[in-house]
């Protein structure tokens, strides 16, 4: 009986697999080579990203412009989008060793806590930009660094409070 209901089982499965539709489609045999068509990209979609993609964030502080190397990451992005109209940031000297200015809107931060070094900009609590002069240890997001010695920054930063401006060019 044992036997009879196998065979039975069996023969039960092997019909209903061959009547099931397959779900693949037959590959065509032809010696023809094939042929692929593309479309032409609409040229005048471009983002705002894009449009200032190739321009130089430039940095004036008191109207005195500075060599900055930018940082890569989505922060400095952000600022450089925020500045293709130009931005004027208020700063005022903080602590003995820093700079400090609100960026008028909040910006994506990736914060870790670092060791600051002079010339370097970071941003603070994702509304804020501090330029540095002096060293600090604190949990910031890099955005650039000022190619100035640490005697130069003072002169520049050290005195009294400062208006920087950024613009792309």
């Amino acid at each position: 009986m044992k036997k009879l209901l196998t065979i039975l089982l069996a023969i039960t499965l092997i019909s209903l697999t061959s009547c099931g539709k397959s779900n693949s489609t037959p590959t065509p045999t032809t010696d023809e080579p094939s042929i692929t068509i593309t479309t032409p990209q609409d040229d005048k979609t471009i983002t705002k990203e894009d449009e200032t993609a190739n321009m130089k964030l430039t940095l004036k502080i008191n109207d005195i412009e500075v060599d900055v190397i930018w940082t890569d990451n989505d922060s400095a992005r952000a600022l450089k989008n925020l500045a293709k109209n130009g931005l004027t940031i208020n700063m005022s000297k903080y602590g003995g060793f820093e700079q400090v200015g609100s960026i008028g809107s909040t910006l994506p931060s990736a914060d870790t806590r670092i060791t600051t070094n002079p010339g370097d900009i970071v941003l603070y609590s994702s509304n804020q930009i501090v330029i540095f002069y002096d060293s600090n240890t604190w949990s910031y997001t890099k955005l650039g660094h000022i190619n100035l010695s640490k005697s130069e920054l003072i002169d520049l930063l050290g005195d009294e409070d400062v208006v920087i401006a950024l613009n792309l060019k």
